[in-house]
């Protein structure tokens, strides 16, 4: 009953656009005929509810909490780019786990750090010292200073996941506010619209966001929303009662939009002036994504960052996440000012170590930046071949973005039917966050999916 109910819930989301897309694709004058390719002509067509992983979702379904709207496959394997569900069936990854397996699925050396370090130490508490930990937080720093980021990095916290992270940063900035000013005026903090921080009260009450905020309310007091990449407005949004700016250098759930390098100098310069932090979020767009160490690597230091939080790849699947903060942050943070139970673990570091290490390489990085240039040019053309369709090309590296005109939920059906996942960001953006290793052979292959699922939603002439 429940995977019943799934299914009539996913084709009911994807009837609605279907319609608005006919309209987009042949024009007004063109009738709103849809044509999706029958269950015969696909790859890789949902699996049915009689089906191994129709009937293993309806046994799991009642037991579990409904915060997410999975689509009918059960992936059971991985490898590089690829992923296999319970049927068998081979599927190419442009999602990497939201951005998060940098290094591909089980890759080699990743796994057997798991097996070895599982055999030696797992945990042990913050109470004590371990050695990953440590070896984990000064790797983080040489490599971000060596990166031309965050030239005056000090320390680090090392913690379990990018919410986490943010609520750290968030805690640290508030301290050193009253530190600065022990009436407690300063401790307002300032977000922007379209951002996503994390869903935990603090990091939630800077992503102001209806949908993921007005159930939870009220939230947490002090903070103050302004308009991404309004030069103009910083002044009057950052003020004498400001501690920290939070801010991602390209909003990845907010669509994939890039900060520009003018609003991110400004937005220092405002810090500098009237004493607040400067927080980078760079869970999604960090770590090479972009092409460079950090998104923020070829800033300038003006534009550097007091406070910078990663998650997702630094642990390519496990979970870790790190607070790196400069020696005027850090001078403020006493002991028993934060802590965490798992954090730092000498499994998660010594994962986290290797991972670090491989993506602070310059070839790995100068590869992110080619591989860009594949996707870009298969976009153009799909540009060009839709243009009704696709609007605007988006975003740097391999953090890219397809704004489309209308929904684009039938497309990701449509190409995960064909084996290519894709996943959504922001408002009609189809988003593309690969494995940094994927390969231009898989990539055009991607991109021949892709044109084939387009086609597939768009009106028969």
């Amino acid at each position: 009953m429940a995977f019943r109910t799934a299914l009539r819930r996913v084709a009911a989301v994807n009837a609605a656009p279907a319609t608005r897309l006919a309209g987009a694709g042949a024009g007004a004058a063109t009738a709103a005929r849809r044509s999706y390719a029958t269950a015969s002509q696909l790859t890789h067509p949902d699996p049915t509810e009689d089906s191994p992983s129709g009937k293993m979702v309806r046994e799991h379904v009642p037991y579990m909490v409904t915060t997410y709207s999975r689509p009918p496959p059960v992936f059971v394997k991985g490898k590089g780019s690829y992923l296999w569900d319970l049927e068998d069936r081979k599927y190419l990854d442009f999602t990497s786990g939201i951005a998060v397996n940098s290094l591909g699925h089980c890759d080699e050396e990743f796994s057997k750090i798991i097996a070895e370090q599982a055999q030696e130490l797992v945990h042990a508490s913050n109470l004590y010292y371990n050695p990953w930990t440590g070896a984990l937080s000064k790797l983080l720093v040489e490599s971000t200073k060596a990166s031309g980021g965050m030239h005056d990095a000090s320390s680090v916290f090392v913690c379990n996941s990018g919410s986490e992270a943010n609520e750290a940063g968030i805690k640290f900035a508030r301290k050193v506010g009253k530190v600065l000013d022990p009436s407690g005026s300063k401790v307002e903090i300032v977000c922007f619209q379209n951002a996503f921080h994390g869903r935990t009260m603090g990091s939630l009450s800077a992503t102001p966001n209806p949908k993921y905020q007005a159930p939870f309310a009220p939230m947490v007091p002090g903070f103050k929303v302004g308009t991404y990449n309004d030069i103009a407005a910083i002044p009057s949004l950052v003020t004498e009662k400001t501690c920290s700016v939070i801010v991602e250098p390209i909003q990845g759930e907010g669509g994939v939009m890039p900060a520009t390098e003018e609003f991110l100098v400004a937005l220092g310069k405002r810090c500098r002036e009237v004493g607040a932090l400067l927080h980078y979020d760079e869970i999604q767009c960090g770590l090479a994504r972009t092409g460079t160490f950090w998104a923020h690597s070829s800033l300038p230091k003006e534009a550097h960052p007091d406070i910078l939080t990663t998650a997702k790849a630094i642990g390519n699947g496990f979970p870790i996440a790190a607070t790196i903060v400069n020696e005027h942050v850090a001078s403020k943070i006493k002991v028993g000012d934060h802590g965490t139970t798992f954090g730092g673990n000498p499994l998660a570091c010594r994962l986290a170590h290797y991972i670090v290490g491989r993506l602070a390489d310059k070839q790995l990085q100068e590869g992110v930046k080619a591989k860009s240039e594949v996707f870009l040019r298969g976009f153009e053309k799909l540009r060009n071949k839709f243009p009704s369709l696709v609007k605007e090309v988006r975003g740097k590296g391999l953090i890219l973005g397809l704004q489309l005109s209308e929904d684009p939920t039938p497309v990701i059906k449509a190409a995960r039917e064909r084996g290519l996942l894709v996943i959504t960001a922001g408002t009609n953006t189809l988003r593309f966050v690969p494995s940094l290793l994927v390969t231009e052979g898989e990539i055009e292959e991607g991109l021949k999916i892709l044109e084939e699922s387009f086609e597939a939603v768009m009106v028969k002439a």
